[in-house]
């Protein structure tokens, strides 16, 4: 385990019975031969619509193994099964000068150049995932992300967004895909900001006593 500076880091037949009857005509018999071949090549049913509109899976909290919200011990364990993000141990555990907060980073394998995942109060809020562009490319990442999930809720040339009223998931380019806990980020926004309003007083107060 190391001490790094703070640095933050904004990626889803039933079986038909068979009868047979001599008083059958051939008719039923065919029928009931088409009956038999449907069950054994069931239709594939269509993901559902609701107003025209193609139902969009719910936006992911978890990538893999790894689930917002785990706490530092569960992810180091789920890092150690999962070769694909290169997790070396202890050696990759940082603790951030800033209260309750801690961060793991790994150099990753072939699709995952690198890797992090920051806790606070030693539960995970935020991960980071820069993938390998010689592997993967952006486009079919966003593309991918638009089929399961929908368009997102922002866009611009740099990256594109999507958010429900816990998860936030962010694709950057050149290749970044972040994944992040609202509720935690925004505690930390909310207490930072009042960090630094009592910082400013305290200084405007030492300014004054000149």
């Amino acid at each position: 385990m190391k001490v790094l500076p703070y640095a933050a880091f904004l990626i889803l037949t039933a079986t038909l019975p068979l009868a047979a009857a001599e008083t059958f005509t051939s008719a039923a018999e065919q029928s009931g031969k088409a009956a038999q071949t449907s069950a054994e090549n069931p239709a594939v049913t269509p993901p559902a619509k609701t107003n025209g509109q193609q139902v969009k899976a719910a936006l992911p909290a978890e990538y893999r193994s790894i689930r917002l919200g785990m706490g530092i011990d569960a992810v180091k364990e789920a890092l150690k099964q999962d070769a694909v993000f290169g997790y070396r141990g202890e050696r990759d555990v940082s603790l951030l000068p800033t209260e309750n907060r801690s961060l793991i980073e790994s150099a990753g394998s072939y699709f995952i150049s690198r890797s992090w995942f920051q806790f606070y109060k030693d539960n995970l809020y935020t991960m980071i995932f820069k993938l390998n562009t010689d592997t993967v490319d952006y486009y079919s990442v966003y593309s991918k992300f638009c089929e399961k999930y929908g368009e997102p809720a922002s866009i611009n040339p740099q990256r594109a967004v999507w958010e429900d009223e816990h998860t936030r998931v962010v694709i950057e380019r050149p290749l970044i895909v972040k994944y992040i806990d609202l509720t935690v980020f925004n505690e930390l926004i909310s207490q930072s900001t009042t960090e630094k309003a009592a910082s400013e007083t305290n200084r405007q107060n030492f300014i004054d006593g000149f």
